[in-house]
């Protein structure tokens, strides 16, 4: 725990980790009233505003950049990996798994890998642009 404390990436990781909860947990909930393609989308910006409030107060603290400077490449670094989130997302649940007969949860799964597959691409955007 200690380490996890000292180290950047991890408490990034760890609070990553924590906004990808909730994406995809509020990817289920929005799927009630939305397609899977936009509740996707809409999980996105409910976890991408988790995240930047746990980064700007758990692993970037020190930010020399202005607000709105930040939350401009905040946004940016984002789009990339709502892209390939949205893409893998929609790629696996609404055609891989069902061309390969994977019938076991396959939108919760195929959110969950579109989920998780940005980290360290936007740990280094983040690092070097959101919260310089």
């Amino acid at each position: 725990m200690r380490q996890l404390l000292h180290n950047e990436f991890l408490r990034f990781v760890f609070t990553g980790g924590v906004a990808a909860i909730v994406n995809w947990l509020s990817r289920i909930l929005y799927s009630i009233w939305l397609d899977y393609g936009m509740a996707v989308i809409v999980a996105y910006l409910t976890g991408m505003v988790t995240a930047y409030l746990l980064f700007s107060v758990f692993v970037f603290s020190s930010v020399e950049n202005s607000l709105p400077r930040s939350i401009t490449y905040y946004l940016l670094v984002n789009a990339f990996a709502l892209l390939l989130t949205w893409f893998t997302s929609l790629g696996l649940g609404l055609y891989l798994f069902p061309a390969t007969g994977w019938n076991w949860y396959p939108l919760e799964i195929a959110h969950a890998i579109g989920v998780t597959l940005p980290v360290f691409n936007s740990y280094f955007g983040h690092k070097y642009f959101s919260f310089r």
